[in-house]
């Protein structure tokens, strides 16, 4: 069994899930949303970061998985992101889980179906694959998402490594 921190990033509200994935399928563990309140944005990213250290001590993941930035409103705002980014990473990082990165296209191509999914879509989608009893607040199904789509990623590329093991004999090509 593996378990996958999913972090939905944001220097105001940042939503994380957890779920544990044995024998190619989810199950849902926790997931919610680390409020961040005003102040100065040193002290914000600190609360991301003792959030996560927090989160990742609690429930003892094995992996996270972060949104990538995309582009804001502003360039302002990609910067605040990209720090809250950074501060999850870190907190990740520290407690020694590796850490895979996805855009936000990517993720709803890989819960929904398509890259341009609103978030009322994302939320069905990720209630219907954890057959949760209702949709989670929108930035903890993003961050649900997240980590479904690692979890997707991740045995897509292990069938593509097992099924090059056999073109593979002793670190040599075999041609065949």
């Amino acid at each position: 069994m593996i378990r996958i921190l999913g972090i939905d990033p944001g220097s105001r509200k940042t939503g994380y899930g957890l779920i544990d994935v044995e024998r190619g399928r989810a199950r849902y563990v926790a997931s919610g949303v680390i409020r961040i309140p005003e102040g100065p944005l040193p002290e914000r990213l600190k609360l991301i970061f003792d959030a996560v250290s927090q989160i990742a001590g609690q429930y003892q993941p094995q992996q996270m998985a972060i949104e990538n930035v995309f582009m804001a409103k502003s360039a302002g705002s990609a910067l605040k992101l990209g720090q809250a980014r950074g501060a999850a990473i870190v907190a990740a990082t520290n407690a020694d889980l590796p850490v895979a990165e996805y855009e936000a296209r990517k993720v709803k191509q890989a819960v929904v179906g398509t890259g341009a999914a609103d978030k009322f879509q994302v939320q069905h989608m990720v209630k219907t694959l954890l057959a949760l009893p209702a949709a989670p607040q929108e930035d903890a199904a993003d961050a649900l998402a997240v980590a479904l789509c690692h979890m997707h990623t991740s045995q897509t590329l292990l069938q593509t490594a097992g099924s090059g093991r056999s073109r593979f004999r002793r670190g040599r090509l075999s041609i065949s």
